[in-house]
């Protein structure tokens, strides 16, 4: 094709220092050609065609998804009561997978809000190993001693690693009630006796006033400081700073707030009362009390050494021979982290397996839903086949209104789920957080269904007879 003369003088042109150009040739009217030769680069017609022939392959691969989309949300609204159906099973399905996950997620944050709160380079020396504690009373271990306030005491005198900080506390009472002027906790308090060092050993932080000091602890002076939650209950509308609660007719002088911690499992870190720890024990003169040391390093590198020189050295005041196994319990924060982690990952592959076997009966509740609408379109398919559509638009029609069932389920599923997953949170004092991963997980799930359950009804639907099909009845 010969948009030009060859004389360049017939056309009109004329020669601009290296450039060269021709006069337009109108093709079409929505088409206009312009040859420029500048510097060896070229623009010639084929560009032209092939960019139009691309968008207008474009446009039409459009125009069919959107017709289909159309087609699918007339079908949807003329079995509006088989779709609904249809959608709440998938619904159900959904809703379980991610409601259980939710609440999984949540234990999940929430326990490791409260191992993590030992500090990342910390351990506990305790009664009982975590896991002798989980054997419950079936066990028939000799019972361990106690750890009395004489045996933390030289454990803190003996241990020689002056890069560790140590300290000794005493949960004084799980459940007492704290009074300010005329008012009273309820729910009732928890009361810790505590040295200079717990609150950092605990990861804690003081939101207002301040910590105790060497000078508070070695003076048994009467100062306290609180969970957070006393000052939206027993001293609401008030700063705390300054006034003073009463524990067992002893008044304790509030010098510091602590701030909010995760709480679960009735345990109200948020609502409990540290005061000296020889105050503690001048108010609740009890002999069997059991202590807790609480060991920090500043390295985790450290951590090893710190934790072979506390085992021997609780060992040596215990009075334990070589061949003798410990009568007392080491938790390192990691490994309970590790622990918990297990534990989590297993609940969790329990949790989705539950959800995949009741999104397994919803696939198969969509699958025969689809198989019984190809059946009752049949006249329908040998029209639209008659009038030239080809078996892959077809198959792409009902796939389209499988994919759109689908995808309402699912999205009414993970709404519900959501839902379910945070009144349950709440009401077992979880921490709950929006479950982006378990939300994906849903709706990649939901075009698996979607595939599996669609395509076979699609593909059934697209190798009808014509001629057959505009005979059924």
């Amino acid at each position: 094709m010969r948009l030009a003369p060859k004389d360049k003088s017939q056309c009109g042109s004329h020669r601009a220092g290296t450039t060269e150009y021709v006069k337009p040739v109108r093709l079409a009217p929505f088409l206009t050609h312009y040859s420029l030769k500048n510097n060896h680069q070229s623009l010639t017609i084929n560009n032209y065609f092939r960019t139009f022939a691309e968008n207008k392959q474009t446009y039409q691969v459009f125009v069919v998804v959107l017709e289909n989309i159309k087609i699918a949300i007339s079908a949807i609204k003329a079995q509006f009561l088989r779709t609904i159906l249809t959608v709440v099973i998938i619904a159900i399905g959904i809703t379980a997978l991610v409601g259980i996950l939710s609440v999984i997620t949540a234990l999940s944050n929430t326990l490791e809000g409260n191992f993590s709160s030992m500090g990342a380079n910390t351990f506990l020396i305790t009664r009982y190993q975590y896991s002798q504690r989980a054997e419950g009373s079936g066990t028939t271990q000799k019972p361990h001693p106690l750890i009395t306030y004489n045996d933390a005491k030289n454990f803190k005198e003996q241990l020689s690693l002056p890069f560790a900080k140590i300290s000794i506390s005493v949960d004084a009472a799980s459940s007492l009630e704290v009074k300010y002027e005329n008012k009273k906790t309820d729910p009732l308090a928890r009361v810790v006796g505590v040295d200079e060092y717990y609150i950092a050993n605990s990861n804690l932080t003081i939101e207002q006033g301040r910590g105790f000091s060497d000078f508070d602890i070695q003076n048994n002076v009467n100062v306290c400081v609180i969970g957070v939650d006393f000052t939206t209950t027993l001293l609401k509308g008030v700063n705390p700073i300054g006034k003073t609660i009463s524990v067992r007719g002893t008044p304790l002088r509030i010098i510091g707030v602590l701030k909010e911690q995760a709480s679960s499992f009735g345990n109200y870190e948020n609502f409990q009362v540290l005061i000296p720890l020889q105050l503690a024990r001048n108010i609740f003169p009890i002999t069997n009390l059991d202590y807790q040391l609480k060991v920090s390093v500043p390295t985790k590198a450290q951590m090893d050494l710190a934790v072979n020189d506390a085992v021997l050295t609780m060992r040596s005041l215990r009075g334990l021979s070589p061949l003798q196994e410990n009568n007392f319990g080491i938790e390192r924060s990691d490994d309970l982290l590790q622990r918990l982690g297990e534990i989590t990952n297993v609940l969790t592959i329990a949790g989705f397996l539950i959800g995949l076997i009741t999104i397994l009966g919803s696939s198969i509740a969509l699958l025969n839903i689809m198989l019984v609408s190809v059946t009752e379109r049949t006249r329908e398919i040998g029209i639209r086949k008659a009038l030239g559509a080809k078996r892959k638009l077809i198959t792409l029609q009902f796939f389209t209104e499988t994919l759109m069932i689908a995808l309402l389920g699912a999205f009414t599923g993970i709404v519900l789920g959501v839902g379910l997953g945070y009144v349950i949170a709440q009401a077992v004092q979880f921490q709950f957080v929006i479950p982006w991963g378990v939300i994906l997980i849903a709706i990649v799930i939901a075009l698996v269904v979607a595939v599996v359950s669609g395509l076979y009804p699609a593909i059934k639907a697209s190798k009808l007879n014509p001629v057959e099909a505009l005979r059924y009845e």
